[in-house]
C-alpha cells in the first residue's frame, strides 16, 4: 500500500501543469513580438538599439493611451468609434485656446481631459439609459466630434507657446545615448495604472464579468449599469488625454488629425489577444499590440524599399490571423 501511494505521489509529481488557454492569445502576442524583433536584429544594422525599441513607445504614445481605454470598452462587450474624432477635437480645442484666445496651458489641458471624459461619459449613459448600438452611438460620437472640430477652423493651428514647444523637447535620460520622452513616460503610466485597474479593483472585475455575461453579472448583484457608463467615461477620457500627447507631438491643432485611428487601436487590442465578443483580454497585450504596429513600421522603414501601404497589408493579414485564433479559442473554451 506505501509502496502504492508513493507510485501515486511519484505519478502527481511527474504530471506537468496544464497551461491555461485563455493564455493562449497573449502568450501568442508577445511571442510574435519577440520574433519580429529578432528578425530586424538579424536583418538590419542598427535595428537593435534601447532608442529604436524606446521609439516604439515614443511614436506610438498616443495610440497606446488610446488602446488601453479601447481595451475596457471591448472587454464589456462593447466598441468606441469616436476616439479618434475626440483626440482631433482635443487638438483643435487646445489650439484654439492657446494660440488664438491666449489661454494658459494649466487652464487649458485640465479642461480638454474634462471635456473628453464628459463626452465619453454622454456615449455611456446614451448606450446604457437606452440600450442602444454602442457601434452606432460612438459612430455618431465620431461624427459629432469631427464635426466641431471644423466649426472651430478648417485649417490647421500651430501651437508657438513655450510650454507646450519645451514639453515636446523635453527628454529623460534612460541609459547611455537614449531617452524617452515625455508622451512615452505618460503612456507607460497609463498602461500600470490600467493593469492595476483591470486585475485589482472591483471595477475591473466586473468589467470582466459584464463581457463574460452582462445577464449573469446583473444576477451577482454586481454594477452592470454604472461600470458599462464608466468604460465609456474611461474611454472618452484616455481619448483626451492621448489628443493632448499628440498635441505635443504634432504642435498644431487639425481636424484631419487622427483620422482613421479607431481602427488601429481596435488592430493593437484584438492583436493583443482581447476577444471581440468581451470577458478576455489583458492590458499588457494591448501594450504589444501597440508594439507591434510601431515595429512593422520600423521594418519597412528600415529596410527602404517596400512601400508604407505594407504597413495596412501586413495589419490586415495579421487582424485576420488573430481573428481565426479568437475563434479557436473560443470554440475550445465553450466544450
Amino acid at each position: 500500500m506505501a509502496a502504492g501511494l508513493g507510485a501515486t505521489g511519484q505519478g502527481a509529481m511527474l504530471r506537468r501543469p496544464k497551461f491555461d488557454p485563455k493564455y493562449l492569445p497573449l502568450t501568442v502576442t508577445i511571442a510574435l513580438f519577440f520574433a519580429m524583433a529578432t528578425a530586424g536584429s538579424v536583418a538590419y544594422t542598427g535595428f537593435f538599439s534601447s532608442q529604436v525599441f524606446l521609439n516604439l513607445l515614443i511614436d506610438n504614445a498616443f495610440l497606446c493611451i488610446v488602446a488601453v481605454g479601447m481595451t475596457f470598452v471591448i472587454l464589456s462587450g462593447g466598441i468606441d468609434l469616436s476616439v479618434g474624432s475626440v483626440i482631433a477635437l482635443t487638438t483643435m480645442v487646445s489650439a484654439s485656446l492657446v494660440e488664438k484666445h491666449q489661454w494658459s496651458p494649466v487652464v487649458v489641458l485640465p479642461l480638454v481631459l474634462l471635456m473628453g471624459t464628459a463626452f465619453g461619459a454622454l456615449q455611456g449613459f446614451l448606450i446604457e439609459r437606452f440600450r442602444l448600438q454602442p457601434f452606432i452611438v460612438t459612430l455618431a460620437g465620431m461624427f459629432l466630434a469631427r464635426g466641431l472640430c471644423y466649426l472651430i477652423s478648417i485649417d490647421s493651428i500651430s501651437i508657438t507657446h513655450p510650454t507646450y514647444t519645451a514639453i515636446s523637447q523635453w527628454r529623460l535620460p534612460v541609459w547611455g545615448e537614449a531617452s524617452i520622452t515625455l508622451s512615452g513616460l505618460i503612456a507607460i503610466v497609463v498602461v500600470l495604472a490600467a493593469i492595476f485597474t483591470a486585475h485589482y479593483t472591483q471595477f475591473g472585475r466586473t468589467v470582466y464579468a459584464v463581457g463574460g455575461s452582462e445577464y449573469s453579472a446583473t444576477l451577482m448583484g454586481l454594477p452592470v449599469r454604472s461600470t458599462i457608463v464608466g468604460v465609456y467615461t474611461l474611454s472618452g477620457f484616455c481619448s483626451a488625454l492621448a489628443g493632448v500627447v499628440f498635441t505635443f507631438y504634432m504642435l498644431s491643432g487639425y481636424g484631419l488629425h487622427a483620422v482613421g485611428l479607431e481602427l488601429d487601436a481596435i488592430a493593437a487590442v484584438v492583436i493583443g489577444g482581447t476577444l471581440l465578443t468581451g470577458g478576455v483580454g489583458y492590458v499588457a497585450g494591448t501594450l504589444f499590440g501597440v508594439l507591434i504596429l510601431g515595429i512593422i513600421q520600423t521594418l519597412i522603414m528600415f529596410d527602404g524599399t517596400l512601400s508604407s501601404w505594407w504597413t495596412r497589408i501586413v495589419i490586415g493579414a495579421l487582424l485576420f490571423v488573430f481573428c481565426l485564433l479568437q475563434r479557436v479559442f473560443e470554440s475550445k473554451r465553450r466544450r
